[in-house]
This record gives C-alpha cells, structure tokens and sequence, in this order.
C-alpha cells in the first residue's frame, strides 16, 4: 500500500539522493520520511544495512567509521534523528562528510528546524540535500488537508464531509487520523460518505469503545470488560476498540514524557490534545510506569493484529488486551512517572 509522505522542498526526488533533510517536529512524517529511504535502498538491494541513530550514539569519530569504505561496498542507510542536538564536534564530522559524500551510501539527517542547530541545517541545504518538510500540523485545516491526502494517495474517494467528521472525531493524532482513514479505505468500497464515518467513529461506538479504554487504563479490569462485552453485543467494530486502547495508552505515555510544570494550555497545544482531555489524563496517569506503558501498547499491538487477521477469535485477543492494559496500570514504581 502505498503511503502518503511529506512535502519535499526541492525537485531532487529520488529517494537514493546522497543526502536526505527531514525537517520538522511531527513524528508521524519524520518515520514516513525515514521509511521512504530505506523501502528505496532495500528495493535496490534487499541487503542494504540500516543504522538509525539518537545523538548520544553518533559520537566524534563515529559517522567516519560507519561510512568507510567496505570490502564488499554494500548499501547503507544512516539515518540521525534530533540533529539539531548533536555535538560541535559531531557537527564538524557531519559537515566534513557532506563535502565527500561515499557512494552506495544514504544519509539521512531529521532536524527539529529553528535556530538550534542551524548551520548544519544550512550546510545540508547548500549541499544540495534532499529536503522533506514534516511540520506540526496545528491547524485544523492542515490537519484537514492532511486526511484528505491519505484518501488520494490511497486511491480512494472520500467527501469534504466525511473527511471534516473524521477530523472532529479523531482529533489532531496524526497517527491516528491515519490509522482510521486506512482502516475505511479497507472496511467500505465505494465513496467515502460523512455516514460511514459516523458509523465508525462517532456516536454510540464512539462513546463506547473510549469507556472500555478509561476503565482500561485506569486499571479498572472488571468494568472494562463488562463494557468490551456490552460494546460488542451493541456492534461495535473490534478495531474501533483496539484503537480507542492504543490512543488511550499513547495519552498516558505523551503526558507523562512532557515537561513537569507545564501549563494545562501549553500541553494541550504540544501534545494535540483538548484541555479537558489533559485533565483527564493526568488523572488515569496514577499507577503508571514507564515499562507499564510499553506492556501496555504490545497488548494492544497483539490484539489489532488478532482483530485484524492474525488470530482465531477476536473477542478473545480483545479481553486479553484489555486485561493487560489494566494490569499495566498498576505496574507504578517510586522511580516511575
């Protein structure tokens, strides 16, 4: 299936190009961005190796070693992420490399954009790189474009109506938008109506579906599963519920993550979600840890696998996930969240 990417900012389009410059701070973009390359480089070489580094992993010295010459001259991809926070002098070995870039190699630099980091982002540009814009979308009317290019680039055919229910219903999770636009396009033949989607995400199934999440995530097993089996007997799509777990979990784990002390406002607007949301949140966050988190999205991960294909019986792989999501939290340590 082919995936919707970025805005690029030049006419160089080949995805092979020496150096790739994936500029921005929405994470769903930076990945597609990052996964454009590397479907690329395997097409050409299904051998390809592929380094994907954090800063604190791309010391002095180290993009020389990853990028010297090798006897069997295989096919890299080296992907920096958070560029902006590299060294000064991993900076210089950066711009050092970009003057001789090594054939069958791919760098792939993502920066945040803004003044940190600025003169590697002008040195990327002056070589000629590859760029691939991946903004925050805090508009609703970007994110409104966003959904619309999903439904093009996936070949189907959707209304401006149903596109704008989609965005009311979702909210401003990109990965989620995009989850749930792939997920009709797979579900409804034909055009894409403002009725199917409310059928799916609003309303009733809706409103259920995110009453198993709460009780889920607020470690409230029981009550979670009574709602699961009342939301099934009702009709409610299985995947609708997966999601509701997942979004409800990537919450959690978002909130904590962020700076303590912030304002209610200055998160609503960073994490993308309402403030009444954030209050709530934070109150489902009591009893959370990080490992309880990562458990958390495994489970769900298993269960829209089983929902979607995977397994024998869905209902099954949604009751077990539910009754991780709750075990997770309760999974709090002194040292956690």
């Amino acid at each position: 299936m082919l995936e919707p990417m970025a805005t690029r900012k030049n006419s160089t389009d080949d995805p092979l190009a020496p150096l790739t410059l994936a500029v921005g701070q929405e994470d769903l973009l930076l990945d597609r961005a990052v996964r454009e390359v590397v479907a690329a480089a395997r097409a050409a070489d299904a051998d390809t190796d592929v380094r994907d580094l954090t800063p604190d992993q791309l010391q002095p010295g180290t993009l020389a070693e990853l990028t010297s010459p090798s006897l069997f001259a295989e096919r890299k991809v080296v992907v920096v992420r958070n560029a902006q926070d590299l060294s000064a002098d991993t900076i210089k070995d950066v711009k050092a490399y970009l003057d001789a870039p090594v054939e069958e190699i791919t760098l792939v630099l993502l920066h945040a954009g803004g003044a940190k980091g600025k003169g590697l982002l002008d040195a990327a540009r002056k070589a000629g790189a590859r760029e691939v814009a991946c903004p925050k979308m805090t508009k609703a009317g970007d994110r409104l474009a966003f959904v619309r290019g999903e439904f093009r680039t996936l070949g189907r055919s959707a209304t401006p109506e149903a596109c704008q229910t989609l965005v009311d219903a979702i909210g401003s999770d990109l990965r989620e938008l995009a989850s749930a636009a792939a997920q009709l396009c797979a579900d409804v033949e034909g055009t894409i109506d403002e009725a199917v989607v409310g059928r799916y995400y609003t309303g009733r199934a809706e409103a259920s579906s995110f009453e198993v999440a709460d009780r889920a995530v607020e470690g409230r097993a029981a009550e979670a599963l009574e709602a699961l089996r009342w939301s099934l007997g009702t009709g409610v799509a299985p995947v609708l519920i997966t999601s509701a777990l997942a979004q409800a979990v990537r919450s959690i784990g978002k909130l904590a993550s962020a700076p303590r002390g912030a304002r209610p406002g200055d998160l609503a607007r960073d994490l993308g979600m309402p403030p009444w949301k954030i209050d709530r949140v934070r109150q489902q966050m009591r009893g959370w840890s990080a490992d309880g988190v990562a458990q958390a999205l495994r489970a769900v991960a298993e269960a829209d696998a089983g929902v979607k294909g995977g397994g024998d019986d869905p209902e099954y792989a949604l009751e077990k996930a539910v009754v991780a999501v709750a075990r997770a939290a309760r999974t709090r340590r002194p040292s956690s969240y």
